[in-house]
C-alpha cells in the first residue's frame, strides 16, 4: 500500500468525523435538534453544509485511494490523490472562513475544482488499472 493512499485516506475520515462532531456540538450549543437554520451566514449551516459536503465525496474517493495505493501507483495517481485530498480541505475551509454560503468564495471554488478533476482522473485510472 503506498502511504500517501493511507494518509490522504486517514485525512478524509479525520475531516468526516470532526465534521460531525463539530455538527453535534453546534447542535447541542444552538439548541437545534436537527436541520439548520435557513441562514446562509449560521455557522450551524455552514458546518451541516461542510460535513453533509465531506460525506458526499469522501467515501467514493477513499475507496479510490485505497484500491489505487494498493496496486503500485505511477506517480500521476499519486499526486491525484494528494491533490484531491488538500481540494476536499480546501473547500470545508472555504464553507468555515466564508462570510455567506449564499456568494462564491475562492477557496472553496478551488476545493472544488480540484475535487472534480482529481476525481476525474483517479476515476480515469481506476478504468485502466487492468487494461
Amino acid at each position: 500500500m503506498h502511504p500517501v493512499a493511507l494518509i490522504c485516506t486517514a485525512v478524509l475520515g479525520l475531516l468526516l468525523f470532526a465534521l460531525g462532531l463539530a455538527v453535534s456540538l453546534m447542535r447541542g450549543k444552538h439548541k437545534v435538534i436537527i436541520g439548520h437554520p435557513d441562514d446562509p451566514t449560521h455557522i450551524l449551516h455552514k458546518v451541516v453544509r461542510a460535513h453533509g459536503n465531506t460525506a458526499e465525496y469522501a467515501p467514493f474517493l477513499a475507496v479510490l485511494f485505497l484500491y489505487l495505493g494498493s496496486h503500485q501507483p505511477v506517480t500521476w495517481v499519486v499526486w491525484m490523490i494528494f491533490l484531491a485530498t488538500v481540494a476536499r480541505v480546501a473547500i470545508v475551509a472555504g464553507m468555515l472562513m466564508c462570510k455567506t454560503l449564499a456568494r462564491p468564495h475562492p477557496i472553496r471554488f478551488i476545493g472544488a475544482l480540484g475535487t472534480y478533476v482529481a476525481g476525474i482522473a483517479l476515476t480515469v485510472a481506476l478504468l485502466t488499472a487492468g487494461a
